[in-house]
């Protein structure tokens, strides 16, 4: 080919929908969500359940997995399954997309959700909980993406959203989380590097960052703990989990086509001081 007609890179637009209420649906494909029995991981299932996806929920510790699933498909009519899952070990998350693969007979989305609080700061908090907290945070999400993605590249298509959070960008107050803090901007970074190795072949990778939501996992905090978060957020408030559901909803369906490598921030405004 001469320089004045060179060879295009360009690559091909996917189909797009005029409507955007069609681009949000999920009809029939398959999602897993890691964390998918927990406050934050349930209310994305029952977003993505109302769109049309059929869930695949891992939990490691939840003792009403079979109730919450059995209550999504009551509510919206799709297949659900449970898997427990220890996110920790490579080799069990390669077994479980295996497993869900061969269940469902396809796999389409991975919400990498699963996720656990410090309770220290970085000089006080023992080696074995500094550990377990990035087993889980980084590692476990890294696996997790490692191993719905080579599904995805064999396919030449596949979504993955990472729960970060709002303390990848900053050090919260007055709470010392270091070992979180630093996980969940490796989880943010990782999110972004993927999504230019996987964008080669088709796949599409975001992270959401949420700030402080009203779940069992901040239920514990004391009152006065909690006054000083809701007195940094502008609005002045935590977020119920269901305030969450769109933006993993946009992320997960062809309505993202062009978005990836992007973080959300969902924080009340609190890093926008």
């Amino acid at each position: 080919m001469s320089a004045n007609n060179p060879v295009s890179i360009r690559a091909p637009n996917p189909p797009v929908e005029d409507s955007v209420f069609k681009s949000l649906r999920l009809d029939g494909r398959t999602v897993i969500i890691t964390g998918g029995c927990g406050g934050i991981g349930y209310e994305i299932a029952r977003g993505l359940a109302e769109a049309g996806a059929n869930l695949a929920l891992w939990y490691y510790s939840s003792q009403q997995s079979t109730t919450l699933a059995a209550k999504i498909t009551a509510d919206f009519g799709v297949k659900v399954e449970t898997y427990q899952v220890d996110i920790r070990d490579h080799q069990a998350v390669e077994a479980a997309v295996a497993r869900v693969v061969a269940d469902f007979g396809r796999l389409d989305v991975l919400i990498a959700n699963a996720g656990v609080p410090t309770k220290a700061g970085g000089l006080d908090d023992r080696v074995e909980d500094w550990d377990r907290v990035r087993a889980i945070d980084f590692d476990g999400t890294y696996y997790c993406l490692r191993a719905a993605g080579r599904v995805f590249r064999a396919q030449g298509r596949g979504v993955a959203v990472v729960t970060a959070s709002m303390s990848g960008h900053a050090a919260n107050v007055p709470q010392e989380q270091s070992c979180y803090n630093a996980c969940k901007a490796g989880c943010i970074h990782l999110a972004r590097s993927l999504a230019v190795e996987w964008a080669k072949w088709g796949g599409r990778i975001n992270s959401v960052s949420p700030g402080y939501v009203d779940t069992a996992i901040s239920g514990d905090c004391p009152c006065a703990m909690k006054e000083e978060w809701f007195a940094l957020t502008p609005l002045r408030r935590d977020a119920d989990p269901r305030e969450l559901k769109g933006v993993y909803l946009y992320l997960a369906s062809d309505a993202s086509s062009y978005t990836t490598g992007a973080d959300f921030v969902v924080d009340g405004g609190y890093t926008a001081r």
